[in-house]
This record gives C-alpha cells, structure tokens and sequence, in this order.
C-alpha cells in the first residue's frame, strides 16, 4: 500500500539522485521512506537477476541482447572471460564476490543487471564507494566478513590498490585481455 509517487522522493528522481528527498534529510520519516525505496530495488533486483529480459520486455531484450554481442565482438569477448572467473569463485562454497565501485549504487546495480552478473553479485555483496571512498567500503567489508578471511582484491585502479595494500590483500590488476585470462586460469588451477 506504499505509494511511491508521494513519498516526497519523486521529485527528486528528476535529479538522477535516488537519495535526495523532499523533508528532512537523514529524520526517522526520511530514513523510513528511503528503506521502502530500498526495499523494492532489492526485490527488483533479486527477481530480475537471473532474467534481465523479463524485466526490459521483448523489444528492449532484443536491442540489448544485440548490443551485448556487439559488445562480446568488439571486445575480444572481455565479458564472457570475467564471467567465467567471477563464476568459479561463486561455485566454491567458502568464497563470495563482492563489487566495490565508484558509481552511485542504484546506477552500479542497474550495471550489473544488465552485464548478466546478478547471478554471481548479491545485492548485498554490492558496495558503492561514491560518498565514502574504496577504502571506506573495505573496512565495510572487512567488518562484515572478518579479518580470519583471504580477500584478493581485482581491480584496475590506484585506489583499490593502495586500499588492498593497506590491508594486506593480495592484489591481481586487470589492464589488459591477457590480466582477464591469467585470473580465470589461476582459478580454474585452484591457485586462488
């Protein structure tokens, strides 16, 4: 019976922003509203997950399954490769994937949706590092799961980096096609 359209975050949509809302920002109201928005981007996302085409109709499924495989082609096949990896550490019963990106979470998930990677990132295993930094959303991580855990960080960036080596995470740089083929092969190996 929640109705979305006049919770006071409807205006706000205009501006790309799911977080800014009319009212006081941060109050018990504010905070209540917001988690019903969550809320239903969770279910969304957990239906659709395994079935992005359901969620686009039939027209928008084909123009976005042609783009996704002009996408494979012109990139050596860079997704199908991360796939494959990110696959095996979700197949191991004591191993998770957890994303950490510097895109705004409602954006990054609709990334992942669409990638086809829902199936191997649960939503909450997705972190956005937009407001708090990579190395905020580490120490996140790091508190959810615990210190008594290997975490190998995969990344292509300074940040992550410096974050892994603060840590003291192992970390495998993915710059080129080659980085991509040598992760899934350590995995498959069971090196990692």
């Amino acid at each position: 019976t929640y109705n979305f359209s006049a919770d006071g975050f409807h205006a706000a949509a205009t501006s790309a922003n799911l977080c800014l809302a009319t009212g006081v920002r941060g109050g018990v109201d504010w905070m209540r509203k917001l988690a019903f928005r969550y809320r239903r981007v969770k279910e969304i996302y957990t239906t659709y997950k395994n079935n992005v085409g359901g969620l686009l109709g039939p027209a928008k499924r084909e123009a976005w399954l042609q783009l996704r495989a002009e996408i494979e082609a012109l990139t050596d096949s860079w997704l199908t490769l991360a796939l494959k990896a990110l696959t095996l550490i979700h197949s191991r019963s004591n191993c998770v994937n957890i994303l950490v990106t510097t895109t705004q979470l409602i954006p990054a998930l609709a990334k992942v949706l669409l990638y086809g990677l829902g199936v191997v990132f649960p939503i909450e295993n997705i972190y956005s590092a937009t407001k708090i930094g990579k190395e905020s959303c580490f120490e996140r991580v790091i508190q959810r799961f615990g210190r008594k855990v290997v975490y190998i960080v995969i990344g292509d960036g300074v940040e992550e980096e410096q974050g892994s080596k603060k840590h003291n995470m192992p970390f495998w740089r993915i710059s080129s096609h080659s980085d991509l083929m040598a992760l899934h092969h350590a995995l498959d190996l069971e090196y990692l």
